[in-house]
């Protein structure tokens, strides 16, 4: 039995190709985020590059990852003023 099938007879799926390229394209997104809000002092873009970093464990659909990385993306965007 090769693992792939071990894994869907437990009833789990990997995720893919797209949602893992997403999860680390954010959670880089989100770590620069948080280091230069740290040394900036800026709390909300030190929050929001957490939030980044860590969404992807509570978000399962691949449409919904892009959707909340982008909109948290924009509030990065916003608070660089």
């Amino acid at each position: 039995m090769d693992n792939s099938s071990v894994i869907q007879s437990l009833g789990l799926t990997l995720p893919s190709p797209a949602y893992i390229f997403g999860a680390i394209a954010f959670g880089l997104i989100g770590f620069a985020a948080y280091r230069y809000g740290k040394r900036a002092g800026r709390s909300l873009t030190k929050w929001l590059g957490v939030t980044l970093m860590l969404y992807p464990y509570a978000v399962a659909q691949t449409w919904l990852l892009y959707l909340v990385g982008a909109i948290l993306c924009a509030g990065l965007f916003i608070d660089r003023g």
